[in-house]
């Protein structure tokens, strides 16, 4: 489906970065390493001179910490609220679920950019969950679940989180796309009615066709995301014997009667064509879907606003369309 231009080139500040990056043999890192190498991804992500990549929060929004005690587990989550009057704590604000991207690494701190200009400007409680990372012994199951269980948490419990159980989206990155976009197929079968969806550059198929689009093989040594990446990933997430369909949203049975989508693909990336083909099968379906393309964005852009100048649109664009959907 790929028909981007053979003469696009990401963005300046990345080919820079990649080119002084040292890029670790994933495939060949023991268990302990590859936790060290995620935690140590973590630290750096989450720090104060990362922003210079990540970019600067937001005025508007306050952000804290706060720990969701769900039946079998407690989970950290980033909350953003609106600093103005009309966000105030006795204001009952409409809620954003937001999913990080990373898959094996990541961190909601790598999102304080975008999440707390929508917390701001939406206005909307926007509430990241610091969600499980795939590791050996922690499939994309296990992670999806952790959205999905917050997400209805939230809801149940709106009024201690002064948000609206009756305005609610989900919005999410890369992996974190893939779980909200399950968590949007289990609020549809269970009852929970969320007004939008939103993806941004979308990995929503582990299974062995996720390396059939020509997107995959056009920019499969993107300087944001490799095939040696997307191989590990999808290693984590479905380990041998695992059926990969359940937690490979672009493989769903039905994708009829969800929220409405806006799904956001940077062409520079691998999984590009991920994203268009989900938001057709969902247009297919029924599901009303929008497709902006940003040429020459890679994967992972909206996180690194500092490198890559089309990010400032996109988050434009994430804004308008939950304004408009969340509206009272």
């Amino acid at each position: 489906m790929s028909d981007v231009n053979d003469t696009e080139r990401p963005p300046l500040g990345i080919r820079l970065f990649h080119a002084l990056a040292k890029e670790p043999a994933l495939l060949t890192m023991t268990d302990g390493e590859l936790a060290a190498f995620a935690g140590a991804q973590n630290r750096k992500r989450a720090s104060r001179l990362a922003r210079v990549i990540t970019g600067h929060p937001d005025r508007g929004a306050e952000i804290q910490w706060q720990e969701v005690a769900l039946a079998s587990r407690r989970l950290r989550v980033r909350v953003y609220r609106p600093r103005s009057a009309q966000g105030s704590y006795g204001t009952v604000l409409p809620l954003i679920l937001h999913v990080h991207g990373g898959g094996f690494v990541g961190t909601a701190v790598q999102s304080d950019w975008v999440n707390s200009h929508l917390a701001a400007q939406a206005p909307a409680v926007v509430v990241s969950v610091e969600h499980r990372l795939l590791a050996p012994g922690v499939p994309l199951p296990a992670a999806a679940d952790d959205g999905w269980d917050v997400l209805r948490h939230v809801v149940q419990h709106a009024a201690q989180w002064g948000v609206d159980p009756e305005r609610a989206a989900v919005f999410g990155e890369s992996t974190g796309a893939a779980i909200t976009a399950l968590a949007a197929i289990r609020a549809r079968d269970s009852g929970l009615a969320l007004r939008a969806q939103v993806l941004v550059n979308p990995c929503v198929d582990v299974t062995s066709k996720a390396y059939d689009h020509a997107s995959v093989a056009k920019y499969a040594d993107s300087p944001t995301l490799t095939m040696e990446q997307m191989q590990l990933l999808s290693r984590l997430a479905v380990p041998p014997g695992t059926d990969p369909r359940p937690v490979s949203p672009l493989h769903a049975d039905d994708l009829s009667g969800l929220a409405p989508a806006l799904v956001v693909v940077p062409t520079f990336d691998p999984v590009a064509d991920h994203g268009r083909c989900y938001a057709e099968y969902l247009r297919e379906a029924g599901t009303p879907a929008r497709t902006t393309e940003y040429p020459g964005a890679t994967h992972a852009f909206l996180s690194m606003p500092g490198l890559v100048p089309q990010a400032k649109a996109a988050r434009a664009e994430i804004v308008e369309f939950l304004r408009g959907l969340l509206a009272g």
